[in-house]
């Protein structure tokens, strides 16, 4: 296992380096996507439509971070249980997502997408939001801002600590580690 300090808008380049149970810290931006969000951007896809960012080489982080206090830049930001986007995910996968970020395993549908479009599946510490936000220097609402918090939202992070759940070979520490 390596700690691994990772510029996001090059993730693409390193990651058949990163392994299952790697320590990432993250920098750059993302994007933050729920349920919710993920549903309108699929119905855009279904509808041939642009979706509100270049999905080739992004980054999803599935959180819906709380309002801002004043002086911050965001509010909370932990991850959501990322199973909730499984039926979404591997259309993204195949479209250019080149990884996901939330917490809990995946469905082997995803598993196979990862490794299918040489994407990772990567893991926050859920209860860590607040630490998470510490490490968001932008937020800025792009797209469904009818959604509230599930809104999708373009962050910029410097050092997100994250670890790889999945790597792009399919090796899954929820499966490695079962008893």
């Amino acid at each position: 296992m390596s700690k691994i300090y990772c510029n996001l808008q090059e993730l693409q380049k390193i990651i058949t380096d990163i392994h299952a149970g790697d320590e990432l810290f993250l920098s750059g931006v993302l994007y933050t996507a729920r349920d919710a969000a993920h549903k309108k951007m699929l119905e855009l896809i279904n509808d041939s439509k642009e979706l509100p960012f270049d999905i080739k080489g992004a980054s999803i982080y599935y959180a819906g971070p709380t309002e801002a206090r004043p002086g911050t830049v965001i509010g909370s930001c932990g991850p959501t249980t990322s199973s909730r986007m499984d039926k979404f995910a591997p259309t993204l996968l195949d479209l250019g997502l080149s990884c996901m970020i939330g917490k809990g395993c995946r469905s082997d549908a995803v598993i196979e997408a990862i490794v299918r479009n040489r994407a990772l599946y990567l893991c926050a510490v859920g209860g860590a939001g607040a630490y998470i936000s510490s490490c968001i220097t932008s937020c800025e609402v792009i797209a469904f801002p009818e959604l509230g918090c599930e809104s999708v939202k373009k962050l910029t992070v410097k050092d997100m600590p994250v670890f790889c759940a999945i790597d792009s070979f399919g090796n899954d520490i929820f499966k490695r580690n079962k008893i």
